[in-house]
């Protein structure tokens, strides 16, 4: 018997979910085939933190405003818990501070505000600002548990909106309008394929013209005295020259020099400073980036020291228990923050190239539906 669809989305990370959503949510019948039983992705590997300010100008911060929205809707629907609202970035050094200050002045501040040590202290007493230091706070970022989150929707798109999932089954074979799995023969008109970090098997032949690579990050759930409490996450300086809506800024280069003289070992690991809250009170820590064709799973300890010790520079913290550590993958090296690739009318290969999955999958989704 076949099983038919009006379209096909392989990969169940919140990418190809939210593909099945914008599609489900046109009226199309969803079928969704995942290898694993469940996500244990880059997917579920992350902060969970939806991510506005900071994201380069142009269509990557589009696509975060318009996820942010799409989440906002969504996860009280889905039942998924928004754990924290905005954002405060602490700028430590004067450069830093520069950086901000310039940040202000964009049209991607709008909302905004910058504060000087003395005021961001008194609103958020959690952050360590000696009087030199700044902090801008965004009211734009949500965080979300992403191991209950991602669950959570692909269990609402099934339940409200019909798509049916097909976990733990490998996909051999697309070609459109016939999808071959280790179990089954599917057909749909749309075949939409969302491989994630599995760069060298479905889609591998259009990936490959991008020549992309993995990137491994290491992170941290700390659990901090009791009754801390993180009202937004939080960024630091050296998140100043990663993320792109900074660093582009000309100010950042002196912040940029500053820090090679100062943290060479954390910008050799590619650290930048994330912390968000759980709902048990534990702090979701890191990150590094290290980038491999295919990446090594053993996470490096001096990483981890590297990353605890900007935690205890930017937060007020008596405690410090580390109760768990991971690591997480994904694809990088494209020129853009996202590959979409039309090998054919009926076929779709979407990969998010940035590690911005979380902040940018359901403007993605809504761009690709648009225009297909």
């Amino acid at each position: 018997m076949r099983d038919s669809s009006d379209l096909i989305v392989v990969g169940a990370g919140i990418v190809g979910l939210a593909h099945a959503y914008a599609a489900a949510r046109r009226g199309l019948l969803v079928t969704v085939v995942e290898r694993d039983h469940r996500c244990v992705g880059a997917s579920i590997r992350n902060f969970g933190f939806i991510t506005v300010s900071g994201q380069p100008a142009g269509e990557t911060w589009r696509r975060a405003r318009a996820s942010r929205d799409i989440w906002a809707d969504v996860a009280p629907q889905a039942g998924i818990a928004i754990e924290h609202r905005g954002l405060w970035v602490a700028a430590r050094r004067p450069q830093a501070v520069a950086v901000l200050q310039a940040f202000m002045k964009t049209g991607m501040a709008e909302g905004n505000e910058l504060h000087d040590a003395q005021e961001a202290v008194a609103r958020a007493p959690m952050l360590r600002l000696d009087s030199a230091g700044a902090a801008m706070y965004s009211p734009h970022e949500l965080r979300v548990e992403s191991r209950l989150a991602v669950p959570q929707l692909a269990a609402w798109l099934a339940m409200r909106h019909g798509v049916r999932f097909h976990f733990g089954e490998a996909v051999l074979e697309v070609q459109a309008p016939r999808v071959r799995t280790s179990r089954r023969n599917l057909h749909a008109e749309r075949v939409l394929l969302c491989p994630g970090s599995e760069l060298n098997g479905l889609g591998s032949e259009v990936l490959a013209r991008h020549a992309l690579q993995l990137t491994r990050l290491q992170m941290l759930r700390v659990r901090p005295e009791p009754g801390f409490v993180l009202p937004a996450a939080v960024m630091g300086d050296l998140s100043l020259v990663r993320y792109g809506g900074y660093a582009a800024l000309p100010e950042a280069a002196a912040l940029l020099a500053r820090l090679q003289e100062e943290e060479a070992a954390s910008l050799q690991a590619g650290i930048h400073l994330i912390v968000v809250q759980s709902a048990d009170g534990t702090l979701v820590v890191g990150d590094s980036h290290h980038t491999f064709a295919t990446p090594e799973p053993f996470a490096d300890e001096a990483v981890d020291r590297l990353i605890l010790r900007h935690l205890r520079e930017t937060l007020e913290l008596a405690q410090c228990e580390v109760v768990e550590r991971w690591t997480g993958v994904y694809p990088t090296g494209a020129a853009t923050d996202c590959v979409i690739e039309a090998p054919d009318s009926a076929t779709r290969v979407v990969v998010v190239t940035s590690g911005t999955g979380a902040s940018t999958a359901f403007g993605i989704a809504e761009e690709v539906f648009h225009d297909w």
